[in-house]
């Protein structure tokens, strides 16, 4: 079996006097889909920022492979640029076309030549059905849209491991599918990726394992299926009766 090519030890998070991350602990293998269910504010999203060291932790360590990925570590910035995220906001530059979007960190940190960088992002965007919009702005995009592209430009820097954060929690509903559907292609591509999301059935599909969390802990771990069927705990039992339609 492939050794891990994340593993989060022991992580402890909190603000003042709130604990937010409370001992996680878990790896996740090369080509492997984790995914993270749980209510609101258990702290799912503070846990893909913290293995992006997006946030100072205050105890406990994430590896990339062999390397320590670190707040205001060393070679943080190399190691990012092996993380790729997806934010439920797409984060993209409203001043920059769809295709700039894309184009700018392959250009400006990875020093990839233009023209390359410019054919990848083209295929990337037609994969995606957005070929069309190359030349538009993020303001003429609908919801479901700037999330393609958000998921293209992580693609354009090669990550080793996706992180997707609520990627359909800011959608309209009859734009969500156009970017679950993105995100299982991603999964039979064999592309490693831990997910953040809400959606119950979307998590059966397209995980191999799940996550369950809450209060700032993992309640319980186990293959998709296993875990949404049969469940051990009375925690997750009580979460997943609210899909159980």
């Amino acid at each position: 079996m492939a050794e891990p090519i994340l593993t989060v030890e022991h992580l402890v998070k909190g603000y003042g006097e709130n604990t937010v991350l409370d001992d996680i602990s878990f790896s996740v293998r090369p080509g492997e889909v984790v995914v993270v269910v749980g209510p609101s504010g258990c702290g799912k999203s503070t846990l893909l920022r913290c293995i992006n060291a997006l946030e100072p932790t205050q105890s406990g360590r994430v590896r990339l492979g062999n390397e320590t990925v670190a707040y205001g570590g060393k070679g943080l910035t190399s190691l990012r640029q092996r993380i790729g995220m997806v934010f439920q906001s797409y984060e993209l530059f409203p001043h920059l076309t769809v295709l700039d979007n894309v184009m700018l960190a392959p250009l400006k940190m990875a020093k990839r030549p233009k023209d390359e960088v410019q054919k990848e992002a083209e295929a990337l965007l037609d994969r995606v059905n957005l070929l069309n919009k190359a030349r538009s702005y993020p303001r003429e995009l609908s919801g479901g849209q700037k999330q393609r592209v958000a998921i293209v430009r992580a693609l354009a820097m090669h990550p080793e491991i996706l992180l997707f954060d609520e990627g359909t929690a800011a959608l309209d509903p009859e734009m969500v599918r156009e970017v679950l559907d993105v995100m299982l292609d991603l999964a039979k591509q064999g592309r490693t990726m831990i997910i953040v999301t809400h959606e119950m059935h979307f998590a059966r599909d397209v995980a191999d394992r799940i996550l369950f969390m809450d209060g700032g802990v993992v309640v319980e771990e186990g293959p998709a299926k296993q875990l949404i069927d049969h469940p051990r705990e009375e925690r997750t039992r009580q979460f997943l009766a609210h899909y159980s339609e």
